[in-house]
């Protein structure tokens, strides 16, 4: 899946000319719309900047939130301008809208070095239906096309995908990152390569754990997902959170992982609790004994010894979604446990990839950010990816 990237334009067919790149600054706010992870606003700098020093002039293009096709102010981009600005130690204009005459106007009066930011695209709900006018009204402000938001590259919308049948589309060098990242994970995997799931459902994962099982060496499921694996083997597990529709799925993934003979790594023990709140009554119990009433809350010190186990001495390492309630302090130690084990071998040589949100906010908590190989900024597209799936806003750029 090699994509033509930013480096591969000619420098004279940058120079002067207008480019739309399309951002992923759909950061976290706050209720007094304060930015509280600039994150993704970081991670689109080194692709604007590169465009930049070629001197080229820049329309950044993002959502944020889910206005769902209305213009709502506590989603505008302003904050994003705001720290944008910063970073880029330039100002950063903001558009009063993405489309429409008075944004031509403000696009036509840009010169070489200048940054013109977009308003928030989901304002219309033209964007997210890959309206084919509400591309070509967005192609019509530029001369190239850059993808370089991951996290929204699964969807076909028109500023993902539409727009870059209408101009020249190439990888900005975050995606060209991810790509590299997750397509050598699993083309090409060190091993012993070992995936670690997690998450409240696997309703959303079926399909990772299918195609993950004939990849990896060793599979390891946690979180509220595991008790519907115990619940198809016949293990009752009380209140835990259970997908009743899903067990004959469960049923099938644990037979393949037999047939294939993946290690398929469930809980030893739990962290259960009376109810899911921060002040309920919480015990260890093993994997078969959770009490009528109680819920599985975390993995167990027993479980964090035998993962920890199966994590040491492997040389790839997929993660994507916490082994508990972590967001509840006293539910948070299996997940931090794990991400200090992915942590230990990623400093031996291993290649750790983080993707997901929430396992993404459980490694910042460890304070452990910088120990991992990868922390991929897409969380559904970095699913979609290693099921074996196509993503449109991929598929559409040019091919090296």
């Amino acid at each position: 899946m090699a994509k033509k990237t930013v480096a591969d334009i000619p420098d004279k067919d940058l120079a002067g000319k207008k480019v739309f790149v399309r951002c992923d600054f759909n950061v976290p706010l706050d209720d007094r719309q304060q930015i509280t992870s600039d994150a993704r606003i970081k991670a689109a700098l080194p692709t604007i900047n590169y465009l930049l020093k070629k001197g080229a002039i820049l329309i950044l293009a993002s959502h944020l939130g889910r206005p769902k096709g209305v213009a709502k102010k506590e989603l505008s981009l302003a904050p994003v301008q705001k720290r944008l600005s910063e970073l880029l130690g330039q100002e950063v204009a903001l558009a009063p809208d993405c489309l429409g005459e008075e944004v031509k106007k403000r696009v036509d009066a840009l010169s070489p070095g200048d940054v013109l930011l977009l308003e928030n695209l989901r304002f219309h709900k033209e964007e997210e239906k890959n309206d084919p006018a509400f591309a070509k009204e967005l192609a019509s402000l530029a001369d190239i096309y850059v993808s370089d938001a991951f996290g929204t590259v699964h969807r076909a919308h028109a500023s993902t995908e539409g727009i870059a049948h209408l101009l020249p589309a190439y990888a900005g060098f975050l995606i060209e990152k991810e790509l590299n990242f997750l397509g050598e994970a699993l083309a090409d995997p060190k091993r012993p390569f070992v995936a670690i799931i997690g998450g409240a459902k696997i309703s959303g994962k079926l399909e990772v754990l299918k195609s993950l099982l004939s990849k990896v060496d060793i599979l390891i499921v946690g979180g509220g997902m595991a008790y519907t694996f115990f619940k198809a083997r016949g293990i009752e597990v009380g209140n835990s959170l259970v997908e009743e529709n899903l067990i004959g799925e469960a049923k099938e993934i644990l037979k393949a992982a037999i047939d294939k003979e993946v290690p398929f790594l469930l809980p030893l023990d739990h962290v259960v609790a009376d109810k899911f709140a921060p002040d309920a009554k919480t015990e260890i119990v093993p994997r078969t004994t959770i009490p009528k009433g109680w819920q599985g809350m975390d993995i167990g010190p027993d479980t964090v010894k035998k993962f920890t186990n199966a994590i040491k001495g492997a040389k790839t390492i997929v993660w994507n979604g916490p082994m508990g309630v972590f967001e509840m302090k006293k539910f948070a130690a299996g997940t931090l446990a794990i991400a200090k084990a992915v942590a230990a071998e990623t400093e031996k040589g291993a290649t750790s990839i983080i993707g997901g949100g929430d396992s993404v906010s459980a490694i910042k908590q460890a304070g452990l950010t910088d120990k991992m190989s990868h922390i991929s900024t897409g969380g559904g597209a970095s699913l979609e990816f290693l099921e074996g799936k196509v993503l449109p806003g991929i598929a559409v750029l040019q091919d090296k």
